[in-house]
C-alpha cells in the first residue's frame, strides 16, 4: 500500500542540499521537493539520522538557480528574539507565522538524544516539521521538529533543533559522508538535594556526580 507523506524543508545551498527533519522522510521509497514557485525536483536522501531526528537530502536533477538560507550562529539567540516559522501545515501551502524565541536549551521535548531545543510560540503545526525558523535578519536559526499540544494544533508552544546542530551534521556529511559524534567517556547523574547532603556538598542541585569513567576513554 503506498501512503504520501507531507512535511517541510530547508535548501541551505546552491548545490542543492536540503535539511529536514527524519521523522519527515523516513522510510520514504521517493522523494518530491516542491518549491513556493512551484518548480518540482527529485532528491535522494544523503544521510538521515534519528538521534538528531535530522536528515540531509541533495536534488538529483538540478539545473537552474536555487534559493537557500544561511545559518546563523544560534548561541547568539536570546529569550525575546523576534522569529518566523515557515513551513506547510496541514498542506494549505507555504505558511508564515511569527513569534519570539521563548526559551532555550528545552530539554525533555522527548524528540531525539540530544535534547536542547529552541522554544518558540510562533504557531507551528502538522506539516511544519522540517520547516525554517528565521531571524529577523533572514538567517537559518533552526529547524522546526515538534509542538506540544493536547489537540493536535498548535497552541503557543513550539521546538526546533539549533542551527548550530544543524550545522554539525552538515559539515560531517559532506568532509566524511557520516555523521562523526564526540564522546566524553564518562557517566554520571545530576546532584540533588539527597546526593549533595550524602556528600557534604554546600551547593545543593549544582554539578555532576561522576559515577563511572569508561576504560577506553
Amino acid at each position: 500500500k503506498k501512503i504520501n507523506s507531507l512535511g517541510s524543508g530547508v535548501i541551505i545551498d546552491s548545490e542543492g542540499f536540503i535539511v529536514t527533519n527524519n521523522h519527515v522522510v523516513q522510510d520514504s521509497s521517493n522523494i518530491l521537493v516542491s518549491l513556493a514557485d512551484r518548480r518540482e525536483f527529485d532528491a535522494k536522501i544523503v544521510i538521515s539520522d534519528p538521534r538528531t531526528d535530522l536528515a540531509i537530502l541533495k536534488i538529483t536533477n538540478k539545473n537552474s538557480d536555487l534559493p537557500y538560507l544561511e545559518l546563523m550562529n544560534s548561541d547568539e539567540l536570546e529569550v525575546g528574539d523576534i522569529v518566523l516559522a515557515i513551513g506547510n501545515p496541514f498542506g494549505v501551502g507555504q505558511t508564515v507565522t511569527s513569534g519570539i524565541i521563548s526559551a532555550l536549551a528545552r530539554t525533555k521535548v522527548g524528540v531525539g538524544d540530544y535534547e536542547f531545543f529552541i522554544q518558540t510560540d510562533a504557531a507551528i503545526n502538522p506539516g511544519n516539521s522540517g520547516g525554517a525558523l528565521v531571524t529577523s535578519t533572514g538567517k537559518l536559526a533552526g529547524i522546526n521538529t515538534a509542538i506540544f499540544s493536547r489537540t493536535g494544533g498548535s497552541v503557543g508552544i513550539g521546538f526546533a533543533i539549533p542551527s548550530n546542530m544543524v550545522a554539525s551534521v552538515i559539515n560531517s556529511v559532506k568532509e566524511s559522508g557520516k555523521i562523526i559524534r564526540p564522546w566524553i567517556g564518562l557517566y554520571g547523574k545530576n546532584l540533588n538535594r539527597e546526593l549533595s547532603e550524602r556528600l557534604g556538598i554546600e551547593k545543593k542541585f549544582q554539578g555532576l556526580l561522576v559515577t563511572e569513567i569508561n576504560a577506553r576513554s
